[in-house]
């Protein structure tokens, strides 16, 4: 049963810890409205939307294409190799021109940790901000629709036991994770190689052998391997990583039968995880990137409340 979700209003998406809890189960009960062929109805005529990605993207960049065309935005195309980034344009400018254009919504990636600090500060700039991802820091967008996904399928969070498992340092999608399962009563661990692994990270769960935790966790939440955060260092090879640290086959059959497995993707596969399992019976892979549409469809809706 869906709880028809209350009208959520936000000035910008940047992390989830600026989330009340209420917030983050209303834009889960959003998402899971517009699944079910919800309809928003826009408070002015015209609302335009422009996707910055300053780093490569696949299912974040298009799901906000879809999302924005789904709900009626005018969608602004911008490409980093074909503007004025090329001539040295810095990411302020950029935001500044498209704001001035009249951009009522950027959603932006960026390299740079807390990139958008200076732009929310500028009493220029008008536009809304959406973080769809800086640096290692945070991915709040990948974190809601996870958390759709896991409420779909249990409808609670309170004492769920959610495994993080992987490359947990250089992961955006771990850190934003960690911090709202914990909030919302999951129990969490953590597994992975022990250098990618952060003391800091206690606070919100406990790291655990992987074959500890493969009989006992309700949610097995694969991550990928960010070698592009590792500058060439990794000292393993794929198929040691994969029988060390990925859940193989013969790993998987030990999860509870309503375990379900989870990876932000893209998957490498037979690396994190085995190919065979990527589209298998326990995978809610697919699922994520489908309610990734749904639940920026509300972050957008909500970003757009708060400017009416």
């Amino acid at each position: 049963m869906i709880i028809k979700s209350e009208r959520i209003s936000l000035k910008h998406l940047l992390t989830v810890e600026a989330l009340t809890d209420q917030e983050v189960m209303g834009l889960i009960r959003r998402g899971q409205e517009f699944k079910q062929g919800a309809n928003w109805t826009p408070q002015k005529p015209q609302y335009f939307a422009t996707n910055l990605f300053f780093e490569n993207s696949t299912r974040t960049h298009k799901s906000f294409d879809v999302a924005e065309k789904k709900l009626g935005l005018e969608v602004i195309e911008f490409e980093a190799s074909t503007s004025s980034v090329q001539k040295g344009e810095t990411l302020y400018d950029t935001v500044l021109t498209m704001s001035a254009l009249g951009v009522d919504v950027a959603v932006i990636r960026h390299g740079d940790e807390n990139y958008y600090d200076e732009l929310i500060q500028s009493k220029t700039i008008q536009c809304s901000i959406i973080n769809g991802g800086d640096g290692s820091g945070q991915h709040p967008t990948q974190c809601l629709l996870d958390l759709m996904t896991i409420y779909e399928e249990f409808g609670y969070f309170e004492g769920l036991k959610v495994a993080i498992v992987g490359d947990i340092t250089h992961s955006r999608v771990a850190k934003s994770n960690m911090q709202m399962l914990k909030r919302l009563g999951a129990q969490v661990f953590f597994s992975g190689p022990r250098e990618w692994y952060d003391e800091e990270f206690e606070v919100y769960g406990h790291y655990l052998p992987l074959d500890e935790l493969l009989e006992q966790v309700d949610v097995m939440m694969m991550l990928r391997v960010q070698h592009e955060r590792h500058d060439g260092k990794e000292s393993f090879s794929k198929e040691a990583y994969h029988q060390e640290y990925g859940l193989t086959v013969e790993r998987a059959k030990k999860l509870q039968k309503h375990a379900i497995i989870m990876h932000p993707a893209p998957v490498n596969r037979d690396v994190e995880l085995a190919d065979s399992l990527v589209e298998g019976l326990q995978s809610r892979i697919v699922q994520q990137m489908s309610n990734g549409v749904f639940v920026r469809m509300a972050i957008l809706e909500a970003v757009l409340n708060g400017k009416a």
